[in-house]
């Protein structure tokens, strides 16, 4: 299934779709299938312009942010806190030894922010390598050189080393969780990964709070037209297209409780 969700992701991409499109007219353009070629080109025009030029993506991405909204106030109390990983640059850090962070670095700061208002709390980080190679640190490990910076002893700190996929993710800080007499933990992370999140969690009966953090949006896109900043339009895109195979394929697969949790 790991190898599976990144051979999709690699070829399903907008991008990887629109360059596809682009080969497929060339060679039918070659074999003279015009309409073929046409519609293969017009198919790739369409992707680029509706991904860098137009606020689709910024859309998708934030109806998957507003479906967990935030608790408007702290908890009276905190026992424990779920981070999932995908904030660290693990390439870099493995590399370089460093702390390098990635756009999703509110998951860890939030934590950092809720760790040092409820010094009781344990931090539970999940997050192994999640490449193909597997040659990499990941964010438990990562985590272990970030918190001890601020204060945060790494006592508190239970680190899951070994998922490399959400749902590994949910598998792993189960048993985590049982063996340290752990339950109703917040869980942080970005708010358009949160809806899949909490899915996988309900799914395998773990009882969580929804902690969204790491926004890409301002609540307040509406449809229309972008030329001002493609690169990011097009992450956005990317981002929440990534989000959507995920909640699809591991609601075919019956690893989430419903397709599109709220």
């Amino acid at each position: 299934m790991f190898f599976i969700s990144k051979l999709v992701w690699i070829f399903g991409q907008p991008l990887s779709l629109a360059f596809f499109l682009v080969f497929f007219a060339l060679v039918a353009g070659l074999l003279r299938w015009r309409t073929l070629s046409i519609l293969g080109a017009m198919g790739s025009v369409i992707i680029l312009f509706v991904t860098l030029y137009t606020t689709a993506g910024n859309l998708l991405m934030q109806d998957l942010e507003e479906r967990f909204a935030k608790p408007s106030a702290d908890p009276d109390n905190l026992q424990c806190m779920i981070v999932l990983g995908g904030a660290f640059e693990s390439e870099v850090n493995t590399a370089r030894h460093g702390i390098e962070f990635s756009s999703a670095a509110d998951r860890f700061i939030e934590a950092l922010r809720l760790a040092q208002k409820f010094p009781q709390s344990r931090i539970l980080v999940s997050g192994g390598d999640g490449s193909i190679s597997g040659i990499y640190e990941g964010d438990a490990a990562a985590s272990a050189r970030f918190f001890p910076l601020f204060g945060v002893g790494r006592d508190r700190l239970i680190e899951e080393k070994s998922s490399r996929t959400t749902f590994e993710n949910a598998v792993n800080t189960k048993e985590f969780l049982a063996s340290q007499g752990l339950s109703n933990c917040l869980l942080i992370t970005s708010g358009f990964h949160m809806p899949r999140s909490v899915g996988i969690f309900r799914k395998l009966g773990i009882g969580i709070v929804p902690w969204p953090t790491d926004y890409r949006t301002d609540g307040k896109v509406k449809p229309g037209l972008d030329f001002t900043q493609p690169n990011l339009n097009a992450q956005n895109m990317a981002t929440a297209i990534r989000e959507w195979y995920g909640l699809v394929g591991y609601y075919l697969a019956g690893r989430t409780s419903e397709l599109y949790p709220r």
